[in-house]
C-alpha cells in the first residue's frame, strides 16, 4: 500500500507547450462476455473482474491520450450499481475527463446486456481513475490538455476538477493529521 505522505506534490493543471486533443480522440469501449470463471461465491461476476476491465479500458484511454505509457495512480468512486451475471456482455466505456501536467482523470461507465437478448444495456457500474503518464525510465512526462467537445464533456471536465480538489484536500488533511500525531509522540 502506498504511503500517503510519500505522494508527489500536486501538479500544475496546465501543459501549455503541448497541443491539446479532443475528448473523442482517445475514447474507447472494451467489451467482454462473462463466463463461469469470472464468478464469485454468490454466482455473480466478481467485482475484481469488473475492476480489472475498468483499469484495462482506462489504461488504454490514458495511453492513447498521452501518446505513450501511463500507469494507474489511483481509483476512486468505484460504484457497483447492479450485479453482473454469467452470460452478460459487459461494455466498459472510458474517456479522459481532465488533464493536468502529467496526469489524467479517466471516467468509466460499465454497461451489461444479456448476450442473447435484444434489450438495451443497463449501467451496472462507474469509476474514476487517475493515470500518470511516464517515460521509458518511469519518470512523469507531460500530457496533452484534453479539449472537451460536447456539453457532457464540459460537465465531466468541471466535475473532474472538483474530484481533484477533494483528493488533494483529503491527502493534505491526512498528512497534517500524521504530522500532528508524530509531534505528539504517537507512533502508528
Amino acid at each position: 500500500m502506498t504511503d500517503q505522505a510519500s505522494a508527489p506534490e500536486p501538479e500544475t493543471p496546465v501543459a501549455p507547450d503541448i497541443a491539446g486533443k479532443p475528448t473523442s480522440a482517445s475514447r474507447t469501449t472494451l467489451s467482454h462476455i462473462m463466463t463461469h470463471s469470472d464468478t464469485n461465491l454468490l454466482g455473480t461476476v466478481h467485482g475484481g473482474v469488473i475492476m480489472k476491465l475498468v483499469d484495462d479500458a482506462a489504461g488504454a484511454v490514458a495511453g492513447r491520450h498521452s501518446g505513450g505509457p501511463a500507469v494507474t495512480a489511483s481509483m476512486d468512486e468505484m460504484a457497483f450499481l447492479e450485479p453482473v451475471r454469467v452470460g452478460d456482455l459487459v461494455h466498459v466505456k472510458a474517456q479522459v475527463n481532465w488533464t493536468g501536467r502529467t496526469s489524467m482523470e479517466v471516467g468509466v461507465r460499465v454497461l451489461a446486456e444479456r448476450w442473447n437478448e435484444s434489450a438495451p444495456p443497463t449501467q451496472v457500474g462507474s469509476a474514476y481513475l487517475v493515470f500518470a503518464a511516464v517515460d521509458a525510465d518511469g519518470k512523469p512526462r507531460q500530457v496533452p490538455p484534453v479539449l472537451p467537445e460536447t456539453e457532457r464533456d464540459k460537465r465531466r471536465y468541471q466535475e473532474a476538477q472538483i474530484r481533484r480538489t477533494h483528493r488533494l484536500a483529503r491527502r493534505r488533511a491526512i498528512m497534517e493529521l500524521r504530522a500532528k500525531r508524530a509531534a505528539d509522540g504517537i507512533e502508528d
